[in-house]
């Protein structure tokens, strides 16, 4: 029997949110799209998921007003909502709590203040501008714990530091060139 996603007896905002994005794959979804992946093939080749799972948890990211589907170029991109990118905060602390899980803690990727280069702590507080940036003003960069295992043009493109939000050309990497 498959699991709800539903909490309906649950008067909670926690519950709400993860009616939202709680299912598997959602945030690993999310994730990819904050680092600039917007193809359906791209998010299949990265995450290793069924394209029935990836097309339902697309269909559903849409429907919640998270992410929306744009023509470009003849082929549909997913891009993350003003509602999408107000999960960014969520989902750096998910990931700044998963990496100090890892034995021994160690940061796969490091955000950066674009504008100042400055390295946001792990509230994504950056300490000489005073204050949090938002998604667009990062830069994502590889950390010491990446590791290059992975050869699908996703991952490679994510080993270049770049802007999150700003869409990746896998399409170069695919070929094995880069700009």
């Amino acid at each position: 029997m498959a699991l709800g996603v539903r909490y309906p007896k649950q008067n909670c905002s926690l519950a709400r949110a993860l009616e939202a994005v709680g299912e598997r794959w959602t945030m690993l979804i999310l994730r990819d799209a904050f680092y600039g992946v917007r193809r359906f093939t791209d998010f299949a080749d990265h995450l290793d998921i069924s394209k029935a799972v990836l097309t339902q948890r697309l269909s559903m990211l849409i429907e919640q007003g998270i992410l929306v589907r744009e023509r470009s170029g003849g082929h549909d991109d997913y891009v993350l909502t003003e509602r999408g990118r107000s999960l960014w905060p969520a989902l750096y602390a998910l990931m700044r709590w998963g990496e100090h899980q890892t034995d021994p803690p160690s940061a796969q990727r490091l955000f950066f203040h674009a504008e100042c280069g400055t390295r946001v702590d792990a509230a994504g507080y950056c300490a000489p501008c005073r204050y949090s940036p938002g998604p667009e003003e990062l830069e994502v960069h590889p950390g010491p714990g990446m590791r290059p295992g992975r050869t699908d043009a996703v991952s490679i493109a994510m080993r270049t530091p770049h802007r999150l939000l700003e869409p990746l050309d896998t399409r170069a990497h695919a070929r094995g060139t880069t700009k």
